[in-house]
């Protein structure tokens, strides 16, 4: 099974810069999107279909052009969960959820902390997310939580730690936060099975900052432990460039 997860910054835009192209070519079994601005109703759905993707599930946000996720399946899941039954994360669009037989995939798009207010808000959503998610696992315990976290866990994660400690993304909190989110059972798969540097998800389209590989890593794909044995490769796929993030990729036996 091979899940990509990405943030396409309106999936609209992208559709305008080939990327069902892309997506034949990537043929990912399940394809996790974030930040797809955009509403069901605002998409020619049989284009995914003749891509290959029959079964898509949008959740939008209710304010127009704004955050919501979507997942992207070559056959059909078992059941499919929208939101998290937490308001104010529903409201945003920000959890969608695909359930198999033996596996279950989220797409997840944590809030970014752009502003003291944005930053209490993520604050709340990461600490409600962790409660949400350590019930969640008692009931489904072969969980994979793809998306955009906006954190870096470590230091190797950002192209550089020392000046940008104190903003939002690779603050304290949110670096403890998510060490503690993988600790409380979850595999990181990319650094499962790489610890190179500089290798990031997202670049600021400010300063030519990825053409100068100048990045962060703020997307992951975390599996459950109980998943470990069947992991057999987690990647960046940085090549992809029809937003500001690129996709990454997990597989699976």
């Amino acid at each position: 099974m091979k899940i990509i997860s990405y943030n396409v910054n309106g999936i609209r835009a992208a559709l305008r810069k080939d990327f069902l192209t892309w997506l034949r070519q990537a043929n990912p079994d399940i394809l996790c999107l974030q930040e797809i601005k955009a509403t069901q109703d605002q998409l020619d759905l049989s284009l995914f279909k003749e891509a290959g993707y029959p079964y898509t599930y949008w959740y939008s946000a209710q304010k127009k052009g704004y955050s919501g996720v979507a997942i992207l399946c070559k056959e059909e899941p078992k059941n499919v969960v929208y939101g998290t039954g937490i308001e104010y994360m529903d409201t945003e669009g920000r959890n969608i959820r695909v359930d198999f037989e033996d596996i279950s995939v989220m797409s997840m798009y944590l809030p970014s902390g752009t502003n003291m207010d944005r930053l209490d808000f993520k604050l709340t959503y990461m600490a409600d997310f962790q409660d949400y998610i350590d019930n969640l696992k008692k009931e489904i315990p072969n969980l994979i939580v793809c998306g955009d976290y906006n954190i870096c866990h470590e230091a190797i994660d950002i192209h550089d730690p020392v000046r940008l400690k104190n903003v939002s993304g690779f603050l304290p909190v949110e670096r403890e936060w998510i060490g503690n989110f993988i600790n409380s059972g979850f595999i990181d798969s990319f650094r499962h099975f790489s610890q190179e540097p500089h290798q990031y998800s997202w670049w600021s389209y400010r300063a030519n900052a990825r053409n100068n590989n100048k990045g962060w890593r703020l997307d992951y794909a975390m599996v459950a432990h109980s998943l470990e044995d069947r992991l057999q490769r987690a990647l960046i796929l940085s090549e992809a460039k029809h937003s500001d993030h690129c996709p990454i990729l997990v597989e699976l036996e």
